[in-house]
């Protein structure tokens, strides 16, 4: 596997540990007038630095709503400061993932613990105000960004409305467990309620900054919750010119450690027939069920049974990006 080098520097995130939302390095911001309560979400995962440092800048900058509540966050912090740039991939939890814990269930579940599940039972008053969610991502592999949408019609409509990056994959999530863009009515399609996750580009790429910075900038817009005016110069990036939906159709989960791909994949390969074979599970192939089929972020980095190492998708249709920048 490729070792990917670190473009960008660690923000120190010692200044936010306080937070003022009685969870640690969570911070909300009250305009005192009617609106929505937005959340930007950083370091869902320890070593997916690209969001905390927008959500670091945004901080230090002072950043406050026009209107509605703002919330500005870092998840899990203890796997962030963990990170060995000698073990890059080792920080991305400490115990589980955080990640795949958001339902209910789970989280009342007091005879689970983890170092996630007691950062989630925390962070949970506070997710459960919010009525739009933004977590910000990166990916193990250099691949260019795309949006989570979820399964939703209405994610893929916001999705359009933030009109970047180009690729927006529609998904049910992961067998290991729920994410928190689908957590209570993030993934109820008679809620208002609405999140996108936004993976960034790979881990320590200067590029995935620019990205955070550009659909951060963008989403806290069209919320509502501030004006264009209110945010760090430069950040909001030329939009493209469409946008691609593609619907994941089934996740490839490995079964043991036996696992291998047929080739160098990062994500977005599109396979024209169907049949094609991709890699191998416990000597058996794995091969693409139709045409045109696109590889969803493969990654072998955290290998293991259970996990999903790819997710297979279908080219739904093209949408014309609606802000032309």
């Amino acid at each position: 596997m490729n070792a990917y080098p670190i473009e960008i520097a660690f923000p120190d995130l010692g200044a936010h540990a306080a937070g003022n939302a009685g969870v640690p390095y969570v911070h909300t911001f009250d305009s005192g007038i009617a609106g929505p309560h937005v959340m930007i979400n950083a370091l869902t995962h320890g070593n997916e630095v690209c969001g905390a440092i927008v959500v670091d800048a945004l901080l230090r900058a002072g950043l406050r709503p026009r209107r509605g509540k703002l919330t500005l966050a870092f998840a899990n912090v203890e796997a962030y400061q963990r990170f060995d740039a000698a073990q890059p991939d080792a920080s991305r939890f400490v115990d589980q993932d955080f990640n795949r814990v958001w339902t209910a269930k789970t989280l009342d579940d007091t005879s689970r613990d983890s170092s996630e599940l007691r950062r989630a039972r925390a962070m949970r008053p506070v997710i459960d105000t919010v009525d739009w969610l933004l977590d910000l991502h990166s990916m193990h592999e250099k691949s260019k960004p795309l949006i989570v949408a979820g399964p939703l019609d209405k994610g893929i409509e916001l999705s359009a409305q933030l009109g970047t990056p180009a690729t927006v994959i529609c998904d049910e999530g992961h067998p290991e467990g729920r994410r928190m863009r689908d957590y209570e009515g993030f993934g109820d399609p008679a809620s208002a309620k609405n999140a996108l996750l936004v993976e960034c580009g790979q881990h320590w790429e200067a590029g995935a900054v620019t990205v955070a910075r550009d659909v951060t900038a963008r989403f806290l817009a069209l919320s509502g919750v501030v004006e264009k005016a209110d945010l760090p110069a430069g950040w909001i990036q030329p939009s493209p010119q469409e946008m691609l939906v593609v619907r994941v159709t089934e996740p490839v989960v490995a079964k043991s450690m036996d696992f291998r791909f047929a080739g160098d994949y990062t994500g977005l390969e599109v396979f024209p027939h169907a049949g094609s074979v991709i890699g191998w599970s416990d000597g058996a192939p794995v091969k693409t069920p139709y045409d045109d089929c696109m590889l969803v972020m493969p990654s072998l980095r955290q290998l293991r049974p259970g996990v999903t190492v790819v997710r297979l998708g279908k080219i739904e249709r093209r949408i014309p990006s609606v802000q032309g920048q």
